[in-house]
């Protein structure tokens, strides 16, 4: 009896924490935009304020910014504004990294080759790992690298606790049809599913009550 409240409950709490998480990242999304829109609009409005104006404002910032950068003129002279990120020693490192992080999830055109999930097997080998392809032409890098037809690929682990790069051969890799974003989200969870995706429920274990 208490075994089975126990599941019960902790079925439960996997149910609520995400969408609990979820909601409120977005309530101290809207807290902040809100707290920012209110101090912006006081001294036009005074004591009126329209409730929903931070995340209206959010949203046109966002979209204002992706329409200048689409601008060739509006990109020289971001990359002036960001030399300061650029030169500084610990500075460079963080934003250079963050940077090439959002590019590579960055909308591109369909035909992109960089944005590609693919299964990485070593010939005879029985073992799959789940990968992204990060970089295939190796210009600009030193000789030793991409001297080979080969691409690098990104292999994340379980939770993101990290992850590793490796250069393989070309033909080690098999292009697998899914959304960089749906496998990330699948490596967060170890790629995990419910019985209810695999279609089946599980068997229990002899001497074991079923979940």
């Amino acid at each position: 009896m208490k075994t089975t409240l126990t599941r019960t409950f902790l079925r439960g709490l996997i149910t609520f924490l995400p969408a609990a998480l979820t909601l409120y990242a977005l309530y101290l999304l809207v807290v902040w935009t809100e707290s920012i829109a209110r101090a912006l609009f006081s001294p036009f409005l005074g004591d009126f304020y329209l409730p929903g104006l931070g995340i209206v404002l959010l949203v046109g910032l966002i979209f204002g910014l992706g329409v200048l950068v689409s601008r060739r003129e509006i990109t020289r002279v971001l990359s002036i504004a960001e030399l300061p990120f650029t030169n500084l020693p610990v500075v460079k490192s963080i934003y250079s990294s963050l940077k090439n992080f959002a590019d590579y999830f960055a909308p591109h055109d369909k035909d992109h080759p960089t944005q590609q999930v693919v299964l990485l097997r070593a010939p005879g080998g029985e073992m799959s790992i789940v990968g992204l392809v990060t970089r295939q032409n190796f210009s600009g890098l030193p000789g030793a690298l991409g001297e080979l037809d080969q691409v690098a690929v990104y292999l994340p682990m379980g939770y993101m606790i990290g992850g590793y790069t490796v250069f393989v051969p070309r033909n080690w890799v098999t292009p697998v049809d899914m959304s960089v974003e749906e496998a990330m989200r699948s490596s967060l969870i170890a790629w995990m599913s419910s019985a209810r995706e695999n279609g089946r429920e599980p068997a229990p274990e002899p001497g074991r009550e079923p979940y």
